[in-house]
């Protein structure tokens, strides 16, 4: 969509009053006045390019799946109005590409087909439900006589159909309306609704936020592999506190949003299990699964293939234990089946896959001190390694058929990611075979086919926008490039950026890895004001060898105004470096990685005599924006200026996954969690500070940033604020929000970490 034009005032943070918040502008209608004045700027690059007319971010794949065969794909492409898509084959040998569907009265933005291939389900109409497009309308299309069919009541609300997927023998069709589970039937549309007590409250085959926030579950329900049951996981939100949010833009009136959200130490949903009989002949029977509901974690449950049985994954509250039960569907008998433990935090992944004749499962763990696979017998009486003592950044397919699992690692450096093979038999020795070729550095990521001989694989670096090409296995022959993204690497080479150089910093305790970009012209003898880019906490890190595109154009486009730009990944950060770089923050986060940073800092500033001590910035988002005020007060001599977007600000205002997984329970320990929350240093801030939140923010509320600005005011403190209304936690909604905010920022660093004349 074309982007209207809004006019800045050439005073734009200059009109901000001092501890007092100011509205970003609203979506405005198309206006022909000039030009719209900007900050002055040197280089090629602009904000415009970046932000508005996205000329660095780069093409992708869209929806691809691998076909029965082995020998192609499927794609979602445009169609020939430009205005939808339609949804092609690629045999992989010739190239030839068949349209299978086209012509459809509606855009078709995802697709599934039964297991004989004769009929697929089209997605369109998606709404956007918190993070994901999960709602939407769904069509049967059957591929032989082109025929295509609505699914649902007629009396159905508009997009409000969640999941839809075939049953395994391909006779039913099962989906979620409003909270309830239905089936119809494939050959004659007949309706069956399978559940009653779906509610606001009560939420049957779907998650609750935090569920699907930090354990990256979305579709809440299983078939059984004989189609005849349908397991689900149903939540009862209440006694869950209700954050309200408040819309004030889109109407004379504000609306208020509810939402279920527990925040640190309160009260979780209640979970459990049911199994209910698809054809609705039976009321669903529940799971006794040990252990209170809303004191534990479902994390995890799929049906072992071939059987009626169940495998579950429950997490204890604190999240350092996982309890794996095996349910009976048939006659609801629950037995506890495998464990794992630590004595810190543990994570939960998805690569539990059953082997030849299900005789063993694959399963992933830090136990040893790496994020390691194991092949694990079904009686647990044998577990044995299959990747070697490094960490597992990914595990791609794991072929029981040739007894390989492919996975991505970087044993060497841990900016890049390449692609590996293991071996899965029984008492063989761990072979680590690596796939990727030598030459190319930087972040090899891969999507291979289920049989292994085939893999889209994607490149990229910080220097080179992604490439997709098509490529045979276990050789790694290019068949062909799908996607080069060559005008975009066009225009990266205009802009003529510097590169970055990665670095290792000795802070005596340990080494921390970070880049620098260098200005333009830079000059060695000369003082030059400088950026750091910080997250610093367990779910992320900023030092990958990646192309990440508009940010990663910002930085580049404030190197090319004057500044050093820096990043320094803390302990904690999602580095694959061993479990106890990650784990040694446990119940300190906001306390260690704050402290490794400023004595990188400090250590950078000896080493490197251009950086000027005296104009030293930082700025982060979300975990990144606490850490830019945990700097800002805690090392107030250090960070002269700093940026705080969508910040945590107390930890008691964050949700009990995540903030629990990393710090415990406030009740057990509450003086991590009050020196892990930067709003109870807020009295020691002595530079420039800029905080900047979206008012629509689900994830991160708003909330966060106006206790701190209440605590900043109650303490004599000037700050900068801006608010942007009805923007969730990515602040990229609605029109010209992108550009408004960087070109805010850009200008706040000029006004308050001047760069050399």
């Amino acid at each position: 969509m074309k982007l209207n034009r809004i006019k800045y005032a050439s005073a734009l943070l200059a009109a901000i009053s001092l501890a007092c918040p100011i509205t970003a502008q609203a979506e405005q209608t198309e206006q022909t006045d000039p030009q719209p004045q900007k900050v002055q700027a040197k280089g090629k690059l602009t904000l415009e390019d970046i932000f508005r007319d996205k000329k660095f971010n780069a093409k992708g794949i869209l929806s691809l799946q691998w076909d029965e065969t082995g020998k192609g794909y499927y794609t979602l492409e445009p169609d020939a109005s430009g205005e939808g898509h339609e949804l092609i084959h690629t045999d992989i040998e010739s190239a030839k590409k068949s349209v299978i569907i086209s012509g459809t009265p509606f855009d078709i933005q995802d697709y599934s087909f039964s297991a004989d291939m004769t009929k697929a389900i089209l997605y369109t109409n998606s709404q956007i439900v918190w993070r994901t497009a999960k709602r939407g309308e769904y069509y049967l299309y059957d591929l032989t006589d082109r025929s295509c069919r609505k699914l649902g009541k007629e009396e159905f609300e508009p997009s409000r159909m969640s999941f839809a997927k075939f049953s395994p023998d391909g006779t039913k069709i099962a989906y979620l309306y409003k909270n309830n589970i239905y089936t119809e039937n494939v050959s004659d549309g007949e309706i069956t609704q399978l559940t009653y007590d779906g509610s606001e409250i009560i939420i049957n085959g779907d998650f609750d936020w935090v569920y699907e926030e930090e354990l990256g579950l979305h579709d809440g329900f299983r078939w059984s592999p004989d189609s005849k049951q349908i397991a689900y996981w149903q939540f009862d939100t209440e006694g869950t506190g209700t954050f309200y949010m408040v819309n004030n833009i889109d109407s004379i009136y504000s609306e208020i949003i509810p939402l279920p959200y527990p925040k640190a130490g309160t009260t979780n949903s209640a979970c459990r299990i049911g199994i209910v009989n698809a054809d609705g002949t039976e009321q669903t029977r529940w799971l006794d699964i040990p252990g209170d509901p809303r004191e534990h974690y479902l994390a995890r449950m799929e049906f072992i293939p071939g059987e009626s049985r169940l495998i579950i994954q429950q997490l204890n509250r604190l999240q350092n234990t996982n309890k794996v039960f095996c349910a009976d569907a048939l006659t609801c008998e629950v037995t506890p089946f495998f464990e794992d433990h630590e004595e810190t935090f543990l994570n939960v992944y998805n690569t539990l896959k059953w082997g030849k004749k299900n005789s063993y499962f694959t399963w992933m763990s830090e136990k040893d001190g790496y994020r390691t696979l194991y092949r694990v017998s079904a009686d647990r009486s044998k577990i044995t390694p299959i990747t070697g003592e490094f960490d597992i950044l990914s595990v791609d397919n794991i072929d029981t058929e040739k007894e390989y699992v492919y996975y991505t690692a970087t044993p060497d450096v841990v900016t890049d990611s390449y692609l590996f093979r293991s071996k899965i038999r029984k008492n063989v020795k761990v072979n680590v075979e690596r796939l990727t070729p030598e030459g190319e550095a930087g972040y090899h990521t891969y999507n291979i086919s289920p049989d292994s001989r085939y893999a889209v694989h994607s490149f990229s670096s910080n220097e080179t926008p992604t490439r997709y090409e098509l490529i045979s296995l276990p050789d790694h022959k290019v068949i062909r490039v799908l996607e080069d993204n060559e005008e975009v690497a066009e225009n990266f080479a205009a802009a003529q950026t510097s590169p970055k150089e990665y670095f290792r910093v000795d802070i005596g305790e340990t080494q921390l890895d970070g880049w620098m970009i260098k200005p333009d012209n830079f000059d060695p003898s000369q003082k030059y004001p400088t950026i750091f880019y910080i997250y610093g906490e367990p779910a992320s890190s900023t030092i990958l060898n990646k192309w990440s595109g508009p940010r990663e154009m910002f930085e580049k486009f404030l190197a090319q105004q004057g500044y050093i730009v820096i990043s320094v990944d803390p302990r904690g950060t999602n580095n694959p470096r061993g479990k106890e770089w990650r784990k040694c923050v446990y119940g300190k986060v906001g306390i260690i990685p704050p402290a490794d940073h400023a004595a990188a800092v400090e250590k950078l500033k000896e080493t490197y005599q251009y950086i000027d001590a005296s104009r030293i910035g930082v700025w982060g988002w979300s975990g990144g924006g606490s850490s830019t005020a945990h700097l800002m007060f805690k090392y107030p001599d250090i960070y002269s200026t700093g940026i705080a977007v969508a910040g945590v600000y107390s930890q008691y205002l964050y949700d009990t996954i995540y903030q629990e997984r990393y710090m415990g329970l406030p009740s057990t320990n509450p003086e991590g969690f009050h020196n892990g929350s930067p709003i109870n240093f807020a009295k020691n801030l002595k530079g420039n500070l800029l905080l900047i939140h979206g008012t629509g923010d689900d994830n991160v509320h708003y909330q966060s940033t106006e206790m701190l600005a209440n605590e900043l005011i109650r303490q004599n403190k000037f700050f900068y604020m801006i608010s942007y209304p009805m923007r969730a936690h990515s602040i990229y909604e609605r029109e010209n929000t992108s550009l408004h905010l960087y070109s805010s920022m850009f200008k706040y660093w000029l006004e308050k970490l001047p760069v050399n004349e």
